[in-house]
This record gives C-alpha cells, structure tokens and sequence, in this order.
C-alpha cells in the first residue's frame, strides 16, 4: 500500500495510507486528501494507483502540480518523489513504511510566493538546458570547472584521474571517485572510490537513483541533477 506524507512548512501535517486506486486531492472537504489552502484548486490533482505503480495527475489547476520541483500534467510517480501542490509537499512512499476573482477560477486564489516563482522559473530554465543538451544534466554548482554535463553516455565517470570524463575538486578523492549509470531515463550515481566521498542531498551513499533536483557532491564539487521529461 502506498503512503503519502503531508507536509506544511516542514511539518507533518498528515500521514495517508491506502488501498484506493482513485486518491483526489483539493481544496474542498470531499476530496481524499484535503488541502486547505487557497493556491489549492478545489479539484487540484489525482493520483491514479495501479498495484505497484501510481501516477499524480493535474486538474488543470491555476497554481500547478511539481513533481521534484518540476511542473507535470502526469508523472509516474517513484518511490520517495516530492509532490508540491501550493505551500504543501506531498511525499509519496510507494511502500507501507493575486486580485484575480474567485469565481474565475473556482475559488482558487493564485499563489503569489516567493517560492512558487521560484519553483517556475527554475522550472523553465531547466527544461531549457535539457533541451539544448537534448538528454539529462548535471548542473555545476561548486568547484566544477563545467557548468553544464551532459549525460548522454551509458557510464559518466568522476574523479581525479585523467582518464574520467569529468574531473572533481577535493583532497583524497580516488581516481575514480563516482560514476553514473545510464539505463534508458533512469540514471544510478555509484560510489566507486573512497568511502564517504559521495553524497546525494547532504547523505552518504554508496549507490542511489538520482530524481531531478538531487544536488550531488563528489569530493568537493556540486552539481544539481536535471532529468530531462
């Protein structure tokens, strides 16, 4: 059965578990998972599961449903995938474990933070750099000579050797350090070298599935992981 966590600013508001295949999720009180805020439409978004998949799909709503910060229409959703729907984050565990008029848009009042322009900005300008590398990105964002790598082989590899694709700052750091795996649209990162070197979203790993908007850290350089749709 899947999960769903509810959170509003960083808090569990709410923890869903359940064996419907039809999950709506809005603003009104005869939705399965309610959230009461007013950049939430009525009717925002459904998660459609069948057996072990499931799939978030837009309402058409006036704010937007972002998967890993990423607006969709419909996405497969993965396990540990972040659904935002207004200031609420929706995580979804696979396993048990502004003056516009309300009746213009059924009630909705349009979200107007900073973090949803944020999030749509961001949005745009990464569809933009996959779109001219034509495949997945890793974005540089610290101690990288590159500020945009393509992933566009089946095996990417990181480290200090002369012989990697793509170099990485950092004292201690093997000569492969890290390499990413390419299997059709999924991508795996695998720590090949020193212990500890590695890390996805500030944890440890020795292999991880990367979901867009990962930042991963391989000695002292950073990148954000961008998936191409």
């Amino acid at each position: 059965m899947p999960e769903i966590v509810v959170k509003f600013d960083s808090k569990v508001v709410e923890r869903v578990v359940t064996e419907k295949e039809h999950l709506s999720i809005g603003r009104t009180s005869d939705n399965d998972i309610v959230l009461d805020n007013r950049g939430v439409s009525r009717k925002h978004a459904r998660i459609e599961v069948c057996g072990e998949d499931a799939i978030v799909i837009d309402n058409e709503s006036l704010n937007g449903t972002f998967v890993n910060n990423r607006r969709v229409n419909e996405e497969k959703l993965r396990d540990n995938d972040v659904i935002t729907i207004g200031k609420f984050d929706l995580e979804f565990r696979a396993g048990f474990r502004d003056d516009e008029k309300m009746s213009d848009h059924d009630g909705t009042m349009i979200l107007n933070t900073k973090r949803q322009k944020e999030m749509i900005k961001k949005d745009k300008e990464d569809k933009e750099v996959v779109r001219r590398a034509g495949c997945s990105v890793f974005i540089g964002l610290e101690k990288t000579n590159e500020e945009d790598i393509p992933l566009e082989r089946e095996v990417t590899t990181f480290g200090k050797s002369k012989f990697v694709n793509h170099k990485v700052a950092g004292f201690f750091v093997s000569g492969i350090q890290a390499k990413v795996i390419r299997e059709g649209q999924s991508f795996t990162l695998m720590n090949v070298g020193r212990s500890g070197k590695t890390r996805v979203n500030g944890e440890e790993v020795t292999t991880a599935d990367l979901k867009n908007g990962d930042i991963v850290q391989i000695g002292k350089s950073a990148f954000r992981f961008v998936e191409a749709s």
